[in-house]
C-alpha cells in the first residue's frame, strides 16, 4: 500500500510523510488544514475559502484551524477540483487506511499480550512448585546416623523346635 505522490515543487513525498501529518484530536484521526492544502499543492487561505463555500459539506466547527477526517480531506479535494488535489487525496486515503491498520494491528498486539499475561500467571505457580519438586529430588539423601556407644556382634541364638523327650 506504499507510494508517492508530487508536493508542490514536484518532490516525491511517500505515504509515510503523509502519515506523520496525521493526529489524534477528540478521539479522531484529523489532518489540519494547513497539511492538506500543502499536500493538496494550494495555500491554506484558497483551502478555507472553499471550504467556507461549502460549509454543508464540512460538519465541523467554525473555529480555526480546520481539521480533516479521512472523509473531509476526500471532500475538501473534490472541492478543490484541481488535478493535483484529486491526484494527492488518493495517496491521503492510503495513509489514513495505513494507520487504521497499524492500529488494529497494535490492538491484537495488546489483546494478545493481556492473554499471555493471564496465562503465564498461573504458570508461575506451577513452575514454582516444579523447581521445588526438583531441588527435593536433588538434595543429598540423609546419612544415617552412627549410634554411639560399643556394639557387641554376638552370634544369633538359634530358636528352634524343641526336642522331644523320651520317657
Amino acid at each position: 500500500m506504499g507510494g508517492s505522490f508530487r508536493a508542490v515543487n514536484n518532490t516525491i513525498v511517500p505515504v509515510e510523510q503523509v502519515e506523520r501529518t496525521i493526529l489524534l484530536a477528540r478521539g479522531q484521526r484529523v489532518i489540519l488544514n494547513a497539511d492538506l492544502a500543502e499536500l493538496y499543492g494550494v495555500t491554506t487561505k484558497r483551502l478555507n475559502q472553499q471550504v467556507r463555500r461549502n460549509v454543508k459539506r464540512f460538519p465541523f466547527s467554525r473555529s480555526l484551524p480546520h481539521a480533516f477526517t479521512e472523509h473531509g480531506a476526500i471532500m475538501a479535494a473534490s472541492v478543490l477540483n484541481t488535478p493535483r488535489a484529486i491526484e494527492a487525496s488518493i495517496f491521503v486515503v492510503r495513509a489514513f487506511v495505513k494507520h487504521r491498520e497499524l492500529l488494529a494491528t497494535h490492538k491484537q498486539v495488546a489483546r494478545k499480550f493481556r492473554e499471555l499475561e493471564k496465562h503465564t500467571k498461573d504458570h508461575d505457580e506451577k513452575i514454582e512448585a516444579i523447581f521445588e519438586a526438583i531441588r527435593q529430588l536433588m538434595a543429598p539423601p540423609e546419612k544415617a546416623k552412627r549410634k554411639i556407644g560399643f556394639g557387641v556382634k554376638e552370634k544369633r541364638a538359634v530358636y528352634g523346635k524343641r526336642k522331644k523327650r523320651k520317657y
